[in-house]
């Protein structure tokens, strides 16, 4: 059917006001232009004395602009009725006009005010840190990230998380008030969807990191933001990508959407590594944090060109302050703890152990090795394993394979549970054998049948059957039975808790537990380390790996002998005499106290050092 001329340009009209504000103050300026001009003509064609008196055409049209903007200004006005009648035809259609141009600029500027608190605007940064994603995690990354940043002049960490933008930017303040140097900016979108995904300006970004959510498809929401980076058009140079993904069964398929330059690191293989190791030696968990924390001593790589040439047993006592503990050779190769004869190339550099790059301070002259205070004494050979495992999840079964690996033949882990595992894992052991025990965790009289002080290692999980804030209650009333019937016993067994909130880990304390294995932060820490620094996910990829050198608590008779006069060189040469590289030591009588918990890595190698009975040494060491 034909349109008439009247429904035309009402359609016309109808879409000019679709484009909201611009377009209604436009109408506004053109209804106020044909009222002035309208007015002025009326006024120059039958009020001429009027006209001539108040300056001709130009006067009036400035007389009538003036009072369609300030009502007030015709008040003064002298001259003929007529005349008097079109001015105040005049101030009457400003008064409209006037009121609805303030109604419009108020409504566009509220629209505009609520569009920035929904966090909606294009970043304009650069060089700034992306984190895709919210959890519990965030915090951890942003005050890693805030310290790792210190000593930038300005530096830039940009959230993009599906979630209200005004209450994120509340949670970090209150979690996070003082964040220095570095910028915290928010923005509400869905990383899973491009068009958000632009809102935070990945072109010119130094960093992206993919935080996995809460949930039970987390994964599937990383792998689907990985397959959108992946699939990206980048405008220069990418940036480093790093993320991580909770299942095992899902880490082909995520590094095969991420492509070869993004890192995916394996959540679940990293917190069973973890406590494997830690279980078999108390303090390993308070090392790996300060090592993966930019709080504290954390890995460099550092260019020594007085040490080319020279052999890498030679470099352990190079510097007073840091510790070497591998080379990053020329070719992009890493070596942890190589054999004590390599020969350090002019290109290399050594990966270091220090507070700061800064920090780290070359030996002149090099500390004196007390060699009277070097024990010959072996380290006491391994024995067959006693283990309790209470609890059951999902990594229980790849817990007691990994174990199995690692210990002597003949060793034992029993399995202490409400109910008896569905996953049976005995077909598949050589040296371990596992057994059942009925039990409920959370009753001191059925964790009392199970004969714990025949154990020398008890690992405690939390259930992820339920709540994880429940799980972790529960799992605090479990230490503290197991703590007590410990003081009992005489302290016959070392105890190595997982815990799901590093919170819990603080109030847990009291329980006295060896090592607690909060998996969420280490995986926060090491997300935070690889974003700022890439190539250390080969160091911590072979000190988490068995088949390499990894970190070891030994006994410390078996490096000096107990209660002698020494310092850390003589330490450092004792362990270098065994192949292994000394980084630190743990005093028995601190083990309890926060936040160190007898724990010294990289001490200043000329101080006074005396070791005694039931301290340790940290070292690197294949075995």
């Amino acid at each position: 059917m034909r349109k008439s001329p009247r429904e035309r340009v009402r359609y016309w009209f109808d879409g000019t006001m679709d484009r909201g504000t611009p377009a209604l103050i436009g109408w506004l300026g053109l209804a106020s232009l044909a009222l002035i001009t309208l007015v002025s003509c009326a006024v120059v064609v039958f009020a001429d004395k009027d006209t001539v008196a108040n300056g001709g055409w130009s006067g009036v049209i400035w007389m009538a602009l003036l009072r369609t903007l300030d009502p007030g200004t015709m008040g003064g006005d002298t001259g003929q009725p007529l005349f008097l009648i079109l001015m105040l035809t005049v101030t009457i259609g400003g008064i409209f006009i006037v009121s609805a141009l303030i109604g419009v600029l108020t409504t566009g500027l509220e629209i505009r005010i609520q569009e920035l608190r929904k966090g909606k605007s294009r970043l304009i940064e650069h060089g700034h840190t992306i984190v895709l994603g919210w959890s519990d995690q965030i915090f951890t990354v942003i005050a890693e990230l805030v310290e790792a940043n210190q000593s930038e002049r300005r530096s830039c960490v940009v959230i993009l998380a599906d979630r209200d933008k005004a209450r994120m930017d509340d949670e970090i303040r209150r979690r996070i008030p003082d964040p220095g140097k570095t910028r915290v900016i928010c923005r509400s979108g869905s990383p899973l969807q491009r068009g958000d995904l632009e809102l935070v300006s990945p072109d010119t970004a130094k960093a992206i990191m993919v935080l996995p959510p809460v949930g039970d498809d987390s994964d599937i929401d990383v792998i689907k933001v990985l397959l959108l980076l992946n699939s990206r058009t980048w405008r220069g140079t990418r940036p480093n990508v790093v993320a991580a993904v909770q299942s095992s069964a899902n880490l082909a398929a995520a590094r095969l959407a991420a492509g070869e330059n993004t890192l995916v690191i394996d959540v679940d293989d990293i917190a069973v590594r973890l406590i494997v190791q830690s279980h078999r030696q108390s303090g390993l968990s308070t090392v790996f944090n300060e090592l993966l924390s930019f709080m504290g001593n954390e890995i460099y790589s550092w260019a020594e060109p007085a040490l080319a040439g020279s052999g890498y047993g030679e470099s352990l006592s190079a510097f007073e302050l840091g510790v070497p503990i591998g080379l990053h050779r020329e070719d992009g190769g890493i070596l942890v703890n190589p054999p004590m004869d390599t020969v350090i190339g002019r290109g290399d550099r050594l990966l270091m152990v220090a507070e700061d790059d800064l920090l780290i301070k070359a030996a002149n002259p090099r500390a004196t090795v007390v060699r009277s205070a070097i024990t010959a004494g072996d380290i006491c050979s391994p024995v067959p394993d006693r283990t309790l495992m209470i609890g059951w999840n999902q990594r229980a079964a790849k817990i007691i394979s990994l174990l199995d690996r690692l210990v002597k033949p003949g060793s034992v882990v029993d399995v202490a549970a409400p109910g008896r595992p569905r996953e049976d894992v005995s077909g598949r052991l050589d040296n371990l054998t596992v057994g059942f025990k009925q039990c409920d965790p959370v009753r001191r009289p059925s964790l009392e049948s199970l004969d714990l002080g025949s154990y020398r290692q008890i690992v405690v999980l939390t259930d992820d059957s339920i709540d994880p804030g429940r799980a972790d209650d529960r799992t605090l009333v479990t230490l503290l039975h197991l703590r007590d019937i410990e003081i009992q016993l005489g302290d016959p067994y070392s105890i190595v808790t997982e815990m799901n909130d590093d919170a819990n880990r603080e109030v847990a304390q009291v329980t006295k537990a060896d090592d607690f294995i909060v998996s969420t932060k280490v995986i926060s820490l090491l997300l935070t380390q690889l974003t700022e620094n890439r190539h250390l996910y080969a160091v911590f990829a072979d000190l988490f790996d068995p088949r390499g050198s990894e970190i070891y608590l030994k006994p410390a008779p078996g490096y000096v002998v107990p209660g002698a006069e020494a310092n850390f060189a003589t330490v450092i040469e004792s362990a270098r005499q065994r192949g292994e590289t000394a980084i630190g030591y743990r005093l028995a009588q601190q083990s309890d106290e926060p936040p160190l918990y007898g724990v010294y890595l990289n001490p200043c190698k000329s101080a006074p050092l005396t070791l005694n009975e039931g301290d340790t040494v940290v070292v690197l060491a294949e075995d």
